[in-house]
């Protein structure tokens, strides 16, 4: 079981609602070079559907969605995975972060302090998808300690599975 509020010493976190969906569609819709590699598209209905959605196996239980919240400015939201594809695996399913934050270290920061803790609480990998192709989300996932491994076709678009390896 993750504790959502050890993620962040910096930024209060908390889970988003189907009421928070309206804002976090306004994100995504202004982080334009992400939707240009990825079939998804950010709309409110699409945001709610990303809640409920949980790999194979996994059950709602084992599913954060949350936000990391500067006062009352929504900073980035993580869909996270406790287990999997194994159980002592984390996966990010989706990391989005606000414009006004990006390019400020903000993202590796707050990416840093949930691997830390995920580390703390017996994790020995996080595993991720990226969008082929997408400059901003390989540069970025690199830069934070992630190794591609394999390639999916996710409905004929390609995606790249990286994973980072977490010291025991």
């Amino acid at each position: 079981m993750i504790d959502i509020t050890q993620l962040s010493k910096r930024y209060s976190v908390r889970i988003l609602e189907e009421t928070d969906a309206e804002m976090l569609a306004e994100i995504c819709k202004q982080n334009t070079v992400f939707y240009e590699y990825t079939e998804a598209r950010p709309t409110k209905e699409t945001i709610l559907g990303d809640m409920k959605a949980t790999p194979p196996g996994i059950t709602m239980s084992d599913k954060y969605f949350f936000g990391f919240f500067d006062g009352r400015e929504l900073v980035s939201f993580m869909d996270l995975v406790d287990g999997y594809p194994k159980p002592e695996t984390a996966y990010i399913g989706f990391f989005m972060m606000n414009p006004q934050y990006q390019g400020k270290e903000i993202g590796t920061a707050i990416v840093g302090e949930v691997i830390d803790y995920l580390q703390r609480i017996g994790k020995t990998a996080v595993r991720l998808a990226i969008d082929k192709g997408n400059p901003q989300s390989s540069h970025f996932w690199k830069k934070n300690g992630f190794k591609v491994i394999a390639e999916a076709d996710v409905n004929g678009w390609t995606k790249l599975v990286a994973e980072k390896q977490l010291q025991g």
